[in-house]
């Protein structure tokens, strides 16, 4: 077959189609490369989600042959944080003593009375003696108080035509609970175990059956509920108190409730937490709501003036343009993002950006600890944090902006290099006030009990028990907070709670005002 050497087509037209289809397919295979790393990265992170460790301790060794995921091929060296440690002597290693404010039973251990025969016929003197202490438990003890109150009547009026003799009795005291069987003191332990040591009430049920008493579990439930409406007067002074601090910080978790209306049992609801920033009186108010939205934060803070801390949870965004209020962001959860990039590369990974980020965030943290250690004052926190802490965030700060550039933006890299620049304006606002702290860890670590709990009883039954444990985990953590012994506390308040009228006497419940040592001093004489 012969073909016109003219029909061919011309050489040059043929290697363009063949370099613009070369080009084509490099560039394709380039995307595939890196969309296979990235997938190989989210893989990673998520095994280290299921089965890692969950330490955000950065390990000891860095040291590397090749570079992590879209790292830049020359990182920058970022010098480690330098903070100087005051000498301190080793303690003497021994046991602590026993609390001296525990009631002591002495035994006396005595020699027979011929061995206080010396040898040569002398009686022996006593000179001293050796005392040593061991720690007993008595196991719990149910008793029932009897109220007894004696009639009084005249004799003299008896059979007169009238209405009859009068009756004479001494009122009963209140009780936090009326017509009840629980007193204050058991009704502060099946708060106590289940808000403070985790432990469900069906399981509170076979304790006290194996001690003899028939408890059910939804007799305590009602408890719970009316102790929590007797309260409510002591929680609306504590919200009283945060709103009038200079920084909240705010939380939330999820809860299940199985019966509301409305709403399927597998529907997730949430506790928020608002806490009041100032260490020297801090104040916890739990609140269930159905919603994650931020108009339960607005409703909250209503007019408040001051410093809110919260993470990067977008239903907060709206404090950003709220008046009178400065934001403040969570540098734990910018250190948590580039943590997980580190977590993500594995066992063999490489010392790149993320390495440095954390150097950096590690030098601010270094600064707050060394003025936590030498407890300094506020003026002196607020010079150390302009001379020292702002240069080093200005240098992180353009860091990001570079890296940003050149760091793919769906990696795990490139999102928290984008958390960051995204939240640098709340990071920031810590610089400007020394009560103001570089995290939301005092929101979160207020938090976490609640979490504990409801690893145990994993749900509430309705809307009206959740509502009452976000006002017990108020009233206990704000307890725990000022130093003050869950048990003695709420023992003290149930007593002390029904003969309240006055403003001033419900004041003098909450737990900065109360007398802690005398009020567990007196709970553990109502025991013995």
């Amino acid at each position: 077959m012969n073909i016109p050497v003219e029909t061919l087509p011309d050489d040059s037209a043929v290697s363009q189609q063949i370099a613009a289809l070369r080009d084509h397919y490099e560039h394709q295979l380039a995307l595939l490369n890196d969309e296979n790393k990235l997938l190989l990265e989210q893989i990673r992170h998520l095994r280290q989600l299921l089965f890692g460790r969950r330490s955000e301790r950065l390990p000891a060794d860095t040291t590397t042959v090749q570079l992590p995921l879209f790292d830049l091929p020359e990182p920058e060296h970022i010098e480690p944080a330098k903070v100087e440690i005051e000498p301190h002597s080793r303690k003497k290693p021994g046991r602590k003593p026993l609390p001296p404010e525990l009631p002591r039973v002495e035994i006396m251990h005595d020699l027979p009375e011929e061995e206080k025969v010396c040898a040569c016929g002398c009686e022996l003197s006593r000179i001293s003696e050796e005392v040593s202490e061991q720690l007993d438990i008595v196991p719990a003890r149910i008793q029932v108080l009897r109220h007894i109150r004696p009639k009084y009547a005249c004799r003299q009026c008896e059979g007169v035509e009238d209405e009859g003799p009068a009756v004479r009795i001494a009122p009963m005291p209140t009780q936090i609970i009326p017509q009840s069987i629980v007193s204050p003191g058991l009704l502060a332990h099946v708060l106590t175990a289940k808000f403070v040591d985790h432990l469900p009430l069906y399981r509170q049920e076979k304790l006290f059956a194996r001690l003899g008493v028939a408890i059910g579990r939804a007799t305590m439930s009602n408890w719970a509920i009316q102790a929590a409406e007797a309260c409510m007067p002591l929680l609306n002074l504590i919200r009283d108190e945060i709103l009038a601090g200079k920084l909240i910080n705010i939380d939330e978790t999820t809860v299940q409730v199985l019966v509301e209306p409305g709403r399927a049992p597998t529907s997730t609801s949430y506790m928020w937490l608002f806490r009041r920033g100032d260490p020297q009186r801090p104040a916890l108010v739990y609140q269930y709501h159905p919603t994650r939205a931020g108009d339960v934060a607005r409703t909250f803070l209503g007019d408040y003036q001051g410093i809110v801390q919260t993470d990067g949870f977008s239903g907060y965004d709206f404090l950003d343009h709220l008046a009178g209020v400065r934001h403040a962001g969570c540098w734990a959860h910018v250190r948590r993002k580039f943590m997980e990039v580190i977590k993500a590369q594995g066992k063999n990974r490489t010392s790149g950006s993320a390495d440095q980020a954390l150097a950096m965030i590690q030098q601010l943290y270094g600064l707050e600890k060394e003025a936590r250690g030498k407890q300094w004052s506020p003026d002196m926190i607020a010079t150390m944090r302009a001379e020292k802490a702002r240069p080093i965030m200005e240098t992180f700060h353009q860091w990001l902006l570079k890296r940003a550039a050149q760091t793919p933006p769906k990696g795990l890299l490139g999102k928290a290099i984008s958390y960051a620049l995204n939240q640098w304006d709340r990071l920031v606002v810590y610089l400007e006030d020394p009560i103001v702290t570089p995290d939301n860890n005092m929101a979160e670590n207020g938090i976490r009990p609640f979490v504990l709990g409801r690893k145990n009883w994993l749900f509430a039954g309705t809307p009206k028990g959740a509502e009452a444990s976000a006002l017990l985990y108020s009233l206990i953590e704000t307890a725990k907070a000022n130093c003050c012994e869950p048990y003695s506390y709420l023992r003290h308040i149930f007593e002390h709670l029904p003969r309240a009228r006055t403003l001033a006497d419900y004041e003098a419940l909450l737990p900065w005002n109360v007398d802690k040592m005398n009020i567990m001093l007196r709970s553990v004489q109502a025991v013995d």
